[in-house]
């Protein structure tokens, strides 16, 4: 990467708000660390190629330490600062918690928390040294309220928030800022990933546009905002009202839109 521009780093890109975020950074003029579990990771980098960035892919497996490490060798690889990271990559599962298998729990935690602390704290050591950066990190609006039949992700998401938010207090007067990334739900195959086609969060539910979320989040980062809800009007509005509705009630009302139908 013999390049003059700015790096970022973005989790997570091989599919869905994560690759929008790449493709933001790529026309915004950034190069980039790109990563994703899976084989479209390639096929990521190279429509951020198209868009203009040196890319260097990175497929890994967060949820397993030596991963992590993998991609940030990979930063530290280029020789260049890292200016701005979107630490996005995470899995949810739906279905009962009596019924779903511990393993894939313990390996979402793995993915949605560990590997976001482990990872921050290679980008933000790293940033508060060079004395500047952005640091972009998924939650969701999930972490506003209890998550019955996904009830292990609504907690994992209440972690990154609260994570990002308090990171960012303490990083206050180095140059780097914290942004949490709170979506709602969004237009990509997250649900479907998650086991959840046949709840309200299947095939035909009425969801947030991809690229718009995409871009509220990456606007809010660049301009160094300590949280930001992205979607649409009613989303903003559902999230507002958590802050006030008893945990009950809004439990009752998760749990009739992902329970599993009949």
């Amino acid at each position: 990467m013999n390049s003059t521009k700015p790096l970022a780093l973005v989790t997570g890109a091989s599919n869905g708000i994560g690759r929008e975020l790449g493709a933001l950074f790529a026309a915004k003029g950034f190069d980039l660390v790109a990563t994703g579990r899976s084989a479209a990771t390639q096929e990521a980098a190279a429509e951020f190629t198209r868009l203009g960035a040196h890319t260097e892919a990175v497929q890994a497996d967060l949820g397993v330490r030596g991963e992590v490490e993998q991609v940030w060798q990979a930063v530290r690889a280029t020789g260049r600062p890292l200016e701005a990271a979107a630490i996005n990559a995470g899995v949810s599962l739906g279905g009962a918690f009596l019924d779903n298998d511990l393993d894939e729990e313990l390996r979402m935690i793995d993915l949605n928390v560990t590997s976001v602390v482990q990872l921050t704290k290679r980008v933000a050591r790293a940033m508060a040294e060079q004395g500047r950066g952005r640091i972009l990190i998924t939650s969701s609006v999930s972490a506003t309220l209890p998550t019955p039949y996904e009830t292990v992700y609504g907690p994992s998401r209440a972690f990154t928030r609260m994570f990002a938010l308090g990171l960012r207090e303490e990083l206050r007067g180095t140059g780097v800022t914290v942004t949490a990334f709170m979506p709602g739900a969004t237009n990509s195959d997250f649900h479907a990933r998650a086991g959840m086609n046949n709840t309200a969060f299947g095939p035909g539910a009425n969801k947030n546009d991809k690229v718009e979320v995409a871009r509220q989040g990456f606007e809010a980062m660049l301009a160094g905002r300590a949280e930001v809800v992205a979607g649409d009007r009613q989303t903003k509005r559902e999230a507002l009202l958590n802050r006030f509705l008893p945990e009950p009630l809004k439990a009752a009302r998760h749990a009739r839109k992902a329970k599993p139908r009949d």
